[in-house]
This record gives C-alpha cells, sequence and structure tokens, in this order.
C-alpha cells in the first residue's frame, strides 16, 4: 500500500487524558468530511476544521511506497534511541488516518516497540492492533466506531447532544471548546464546555494545551 502523508513531527501530545507525552505524530492527507480547500470549507461535514492536511509538503511528509518506508521516517523522527526503558509513542492523525492506516504499518511499528494511538472522526472502522483510540465525532455523521479510550467532543456543534454518546463504550469523555470563533467566540465555547463539565461529570474538560504553549 501506499501512503500519502502531510507531515511527521515529534512533539507533546496536546490534548486529552495523555497531554503532556511525548510523542511522534504522522498526520495522512486526506479526508472524508471536508477536501481541505477553502473554497469548499461552508459545504464540508466538518466546517470548522483547524488543520492542514492537503498535499504531502510538510516536515517529513511525502509519499511512502509501503509500510516498511514509512515506519522508517516514523522511527527516524524520535530524538532518542527507541526501547531503552521507554515505549515510543505514535500517534495518527489527519485529516482521516483511518483512510490508510492498517495493521502492516501498525505490526511494524509494534516490533519496534512503539505504543500506536489515532485521533478519527469515527466514521472508517478501524484495523486491529492500535493501543489508544480517540474518537472526535461531528455532527451529521454516523460512528462506525463506538467504543474506544476517549470520545472528544468538540463543542459547541449543531445537531449533536453530548448525552446520546454516554451509552456508547469509551473509558473517558472528553469536551473540547471550539477553536476558530474568535476572541469572544472561543471564550464563549469554554464557557458552555466548563458548564456542561460541571452539571455532567461523567464529562472533563479537553484543552488544547499545545495551542497555549505554542507547539505543533
Amino acid at each position: 500500500m501506499t501512503y500519502r502523508v502531510k507531515e511527521i513531527f515529534h512533539t507533546l501530545q496536546g490534548e486529552g487524558m495523555r497531554a503532556g507525552r511525548a510523542a511522534v505524530f504522522c498526520r495522512f492527507s486526506g479526508c472524508n468530511l471536508w477536501t481541505g480547500r477553502a473554497q469548499d470549507r461552508p459545504a464540508a461535514v466538518c466546517p470548522f476544521c483547524d488543520t492542514d492536511f492537503v498535499g504531502t509538503d510538510g516536515p517529513g511528509g511525502g509519499v511512502f511506497e509501503d509500510a516498511a518506508t514509512l515506519a522508517a521516517a516514523i522511527l527516524a523522527a524520535f530524538p532518542y534511541k527507541t526501547g531503552e526503558g521507554y515505549r515510543p509513542y505514535v500517534v495518527f492523525t489527519g485529516g482521516e488516518p483511518a483512510l490508510q492506516l492498517d495493521r502492516p504499518l501498525i505490526d511494524i511499528l509494534h516490533a519496534h516497540g512503539c505504543e500506536v494511538a489515532i485521533e478519527t472522526n469515527g466514521t472508517v472502522r478501524l484495523p486491529e492492533g492500535i493501543d489508544w483510540v480517540t474518537v472526535s465525532p461531528k455532527a451529521g455523521t454516523r460512528l462506525a466506531v463506538t467504543s474506544g479510550d476517549e470520545l472528544k467532543l468538540v463543542w459547541p456543534q449543531q445537531g449533536i447532544c453530548p448525552e446520546s454518546y454516554e451509552s456508547l463504550a469509551f473509558t473517558y469523555l472528553l469536551m473540547q471548546p471550539r477553536d476558530g470563533l474568535g476572541d469572544a467566540g472561543r471564550g464563549d465555547a469554554e464557557s458552555e464546555a466548563v458548564r456542561w463539565c460541571l452539571a455532567h461529570p461523567r464529562w472533563r474538560l479537553c484543552l488544547q494545551t499545545h495551542k497555549y504553549l505554542g507547539i505543533p
């Protein structure tokens, strides 16, 4: 299989229950909910996406002809040797990573001692073997992934009721204030998320700490 990757980079996980953990992110190109082009945003299923996943021109990006080649590029992005008292953490994101992530790539990374995570919109079935699954549902879509480690709901979204996800088999329910609304809108989103989490204690507030820190 050929993989199209926007970028590969080493940073700290900025969101969710594993925030603060060092990781290599592999951002796949392409998504099934938006083309990534500005002119298509108004008609996109996910019009508030804050990520550039178009093309293969980012740092470490490119077209990789097979799983071994991509795995080697991911492993090379760690600034320390793998397997020395630490399990390297690899996060696949996008775009929609489930369109490309497959079992051969997962198996190679596992063979090198890596822990494999995915951040997905949940509309595409996942390959087996992923160690940590984060699903971020979007309004107007049907989930194909109804269990995992984290369900991370960007809020507010019209057409979504957070309580509708409480019966699903996720260990953690997270509410992340929506970005891209301007200073006033962001403050409103944060206030709404705080109020929801205070009134519904199964939910935890999730902030994008990497944006506050100014890291990738």
